[in-house]
């Protein structure tokens, strides 16, 4: 599932190319043709991400909301262009090549397409690809966990829950109520940073920990902004090798790296298991 990064990234790359301009909506596939209709025609005045979604605003007060989910990925054609999203497929970065990309027919599966003054977009595979009026994105948007990539971000509301909850600390990352946007790769890389076990349950950890895993999140999220990959290892553990050369071989430490030595302790400690259902990396030597 991409991870809050690149749903920031798909909101810039939005604002950039796509707001102000009046926009044409379509459904190749067919299952949003209704939302579409209501948007087609009207031009975008603001892009927004909060945690995995994203919301693009339009002049006639609604809005378009996506959540990629497992399988979701954009496309973007024209002057500016990139795919972003289902990391099972291009993995968590954006695959670009040179020169302009000319509007094609859509693949049967494009839920919605986009077309601007001189880009396009395609989107596929998404959990969420709606049509809402404002007050109902902004109740989404309540729903959300503090984001540590917005400046508007309250942390205070990821203390209140830590200082109070026992769910392991592994859980409670992932928890979109809680804290939006880290996925399962941030969350595994930021514990490890911090040498916190994930079973621990998260009211035993000290205030100053609980911000300690808010600030390092930050640092991460704001690589992966940058890069448009998840690089969550020092230059200390890839000595020689900087954040543009150092995906993927060099980009994380434990994060489907099990049974291969630790990159920090040396040892063969490196395990996966399952945690409320999802993959769970950590190593067993430096997070005790």
């Amino acid at each position: 599932m991409p991870e809050g990064h690149s749903i920031h990234r798909i909101a810039r790359h939005f604002d950039d190319v796509f707001v102000t301009q009046q926009l044409r909506l379509s459904s190749p596939q067919g299952r949003f043709v209704d939302g579409a209709q209501l948007l087609t025609g009207h031009c975008a005045v603001a892009s927004e991400a909060y945690g995995k979604h994203w919301f693009l605003y339009f002049d006639n007060d609604l809005v378009l909301n996506v959540h990629l989910g497992m399988y979701g990925a954009w496309t973007f054609g024209g002057q500016q262009h990139s795919s972003i999203g289902a990391p099972r497929k291009i993995g968590e970065q954006e695959d670009h090549s040179d020169g302009t990309v000319e509007l094609t027919e859509p693949r049967p599966t494009t839920r919605v397409r986009i077309i601007g003054e001189h880009s396009w977009a395609d989107l596929v595979g998404p959990a969420i690809c709606r049509t809402l009026t404002i007050a109902e994105a902004q109740d989404v948007i309540d729903a959300i966990g503090p984001d540590p990539l917005r400046d508007d971000a309250d942390p205070q509301r990821f203390y209140d829950v830590a200082a109070k909850t026992r769910r392991r600390i592994g859980a409670v990352l992932m928890d979109q109520k809680v804290i939006g946007g880290i996925g399962n790769i941030f969350r595994a890389e930021g514990l490890f940073r911090l040498d916190l076990n994930p079973h621990t349950q998260t009211n035993t950890l000290t205030r100053e920990t609980h911000e300690a895993i808010w600030q390092d999140q930050v640092h991460l999220l704001e690589i992966g902004v940058e890069t448009g990959r998840i690089i969550t290892t020092d230059a200390e553990h890839r000595p020689g090798i900087g954040l543009g050369e150092a995906w993927p071989e060099h980009a994380n430490y434990v994060y489907q790296r099990q049974g291969r030595p630790c990159l920090v302790c040396g040892a063969n400690g490196i395990i996966v298991e399952a945690l409320e259902a999802r993959k769970l990396y950590w190593c067993t030597t430096c997070q005790q």
